[in-house]
């Protein structure tokens, strides 16, 4: 087992992912809010807990992060007994603070929902395998924890009803499936119009799954008299992936599987496991300093194949339905396979074949994927090259300008991209800059350290967040401490709202205990844990795990509790009643040491850092958020004052 590193994942989208339901078992949107870094091949990337790293061994670390996720087989996943019971300890062992006790019928809710990726197994209304759930709610939790039989007889009564309720499906399936067209006029002229059509529901499941199975069966036939045997090997992938010919043993696996996929977010609102197959669907990509590259940006399941609805990497085309792609048939994919498969395919060595059905052609069409860079080829690359950039907007203040940085996120490579932001201010002709604003508005976290590596720009050196385990040992990151030119000596602020989180937390919170500058606006939304990727014990996929409490600098909580700004100010947005602290199963609060250096504290007394605004003598703005002016306007000499006097502590 290794770390394959420390993120601290985003507020809003971080509790969802450990709200039972949240996920539907179709689960069309995006997967639940998570962060990471690389999987698969490549090297683990150390934490950032692990202790003080130069910039030399960040660089060497950013290098590392490539994905190299594995191709899925478009299996169920599957975990024996053993397995399961192992990986569970493992969470439970490895978790920051003690689980509370897991509810059994919301686990197996849970559970059924993560079974059934396409409306047909556990959650369609006609189902009565999601009775059998119920039923067997307590002997699956006991299965899981290890205090029934060594060979989890509830997860394989559960197999058995799977067993029968399936095979009725398959039987459905296969007479819609072989039933002849009425007319020739049945068999559309546009392929790939028909077959891409939409074939499953979105968040709430109400088609009965006999209704979804005939469906199913009567696209796939329509394929078969259509195009023969060029589909065929499509078709057949379908089957067997919509009704698996699995006895009870091999389906108690799949339940086992769904059932820690619903166990973890149980005892960690923030956690999260998948097995390899779809280990994509734990991570934010996007958040990585060199996120891997996709093959399109939208796509939908089909009856037989995955449509491609938007941002199509050439020479894939938007419209285009996916038969194959390395290989492996897409028809069946649960919605996480498909995300994996689009990243792994988009890098395989050598390029991978596609056979696609694409308007106006009679048959599938075969090409491959040039094998170049995909920014090259001028498909999506991760975020817009555009986002390389953050907004900039440059308003008066006073005799000068103060810069107002929007940050949305907390990318691995903030740090850079701040640096970049205001080196290229300073260097512009015309009023001399007044100040940086950094806009932490909605701001739901990332990466440690990509905040670590802004508050460089900052704080340069600084010792930041104490992070304790669940054995009590702390660990305490330090910022690093760039070239002189880089750095900003002038006045700095932060704005919040209750919707800034985590990371972002992180950075306001360490800008305020070390008396840096003042943070404007509400109470934050008090997320003052943090994840690390683990492989799991049966190596058969990877947990996402909350195993750490961090504070403040100065010792102040920061979970549960959220900033108290230094001057507090309405933004519009954002919402009280959802907070960290609402969340059920939240870690604790902690309340740790003061590490603040003493010698980097006193810069903000010595004049080091010109902590304290200007004077602005009204002239603010204008800005085109009003409120952002109003805000700034909050900021100068009066503000100074008011940070001496409440010490600007996050309580």
């Amino acid at each position: 087992m290794f770390r394959r590193g420390l993120w601290v994942s985003g507020g809003l989208f971080g509790a969802a992912a450990g709200l039972f339901g949240v996920l539907s078992a179709l689960r069309p949107g995006p997967a639940p809010f998570s962060v990471g870094v690389p999987v698969g091949a490549a090297a683990p990337s150390p934490a950032a807990a692990e202790g003080d790293e130069t910039g030399a061994a960040r660089a060497a670390n950013d290098d590392l992060r490539v994905h190299a996720f594995s191709l899925p087989r478009g299996e169920a996943p599957g975990l024996s007994c053993e397995q399961a019971r192992a990986v569970i300890q493992q969470a439970r062992t490895q978790l920051a603070y003690g689980p509370e006790p897991v509810d059994p019928k919301a686990l197996a809710d849970a559970a059924a929902d993560w079974l059934d990726p396409y409306g047909l197994w556990s959650v369609s209304p006609d189902s009565p395998v999601a009775a059998a759930f119920t039923a067997r709610a307590s002997e699956l939790l006991a299965d899981l924890e290890g205090h029934a039989p060594r060979e989890c007889s509830g997860a394989r009564a559960l197999g058995a009803a799977l067993v029968a309720w399936v095979g009725e499906l398959r039987r459905v399936y296969d007479a819609a499936r072989a039933a002849p067209a009425a007319s020739p006029e049945d068999i559309p002229e546009d392929l790939a119009t028909a077959a891409g059509s939409a074939a499953f529901e979105g968040a709430t499941v109400t088609r009965p799954a006999r209704s979804l199975a005939a469906t199913l069966g009567r696209r796939a036939g329509t394929c078969d008299r259509a195009l023969g045997p060029s589909v065929a090997v499509y078709t057949a992938a379908a089957r067997a992936r919509y009704f698996p010919g699995l006895d009870a043993d091999a389906w108690a696996r799949v339940v086992l599987a769904a059932a820690l996929r619903a166990y973890v977010p149980a005892i960690d609102p923030h956690g999260a496991w998948a097995p390899l197959d779809e280990e994509s669907s734990v991570y934010e990509v996007d958040l990585e300093a060199h996120p891997p590259s996709r093959l399109w940006d939208k796509a939908e399941r089909s009856a037989v194949g995955v449509k491609i609805q938007a941002g199509a990497t050439p020479p894939l085309a938007d419209g285009d339905v996916v038969l194959s792609l390395a290989g492996v048939p897409t028809a069946g994919l649960s919605f996480e396979q498909v995300e994996q498969l689009g990243f792994a395919a988009g890098a395989a060595r050598p390029p991978a074949q596609a056979i696609v059905l694409r308007a106006g052609e009679p048959q599938p069409v075969t090409t491959w994927l040039d094998g170049a860079p995909i920014e090259a080829r001028g498909g999506p690359v991760g975020p817009a090259e555009d986002d390389d950039e953050l907004p900039v907007e440059r308003v008066e203040y006073g005799e000068g300008d103060a810069v107002v940085v929007a940050v949305h996120d907390v990318r691995d490579d903030l740090g850079d991209e701040l640096t970049r932001a205001v080196l290229r201010e300073r260097e512009r002709q015309g009023r001399p800059l007044s100040g940086v604003v950094l806009d932490l508005r909605g701001n739901g976290g990332g990466s440690t350290d990509g905040a670590i590596d802004a508050l460089g720009l900052f704080i340069p050196g600084a010792a930041l967040f104490p992070m304790k385990r669940r054995d009590g040992s702390l660990e305490t990151d330090r910022a690093p401490e760039p070239p002189s030119v880089d750095r900003w000596r002038g006045p700095v602020a932060a704005l919040v709202d209750a919707d800034t989180a985590s990371a972002a937390e992180m950075i306001a919170g360490a800008l305020a205990s070390y008396h840096r500058g003042p943070v404007v606006g509400a109470t934050t939304f008090g997320k003052g844990c943090a994840q690390e990727y683990l492989d799991d014990e049966a190596s058969a996929g990877v947990l996402r795990l909350t195993t750490l409490l961090y504070c403040l600098p100065d010792g102040t909580a920061v979970q549960r509790v959220g900033l108290t700004p230094t001057l507090h100010f309405p933004f519009p947005g954002g919402s009280a009643d959802e907070r960290e602290a609402t969340l059920p199963h939240a870690p604790p609060s902690w309340h740790g040491p003061d590490v603040r250096d003493r010698s980097v504290l006193a810069h903000a007394e010595d004049g080091t850092w010109a902590a304290s605004w200007p004077a602005h003598g009204g002239n603010v703005g204008p800005c085109k958020d009003e409120g952002t002016c109003r805000a700034l306007r909050m900021l100068g000499p009066t503000a100074a004052t008011a940070r001496r006097t409440s010490g600007a502590k996050a309580r």
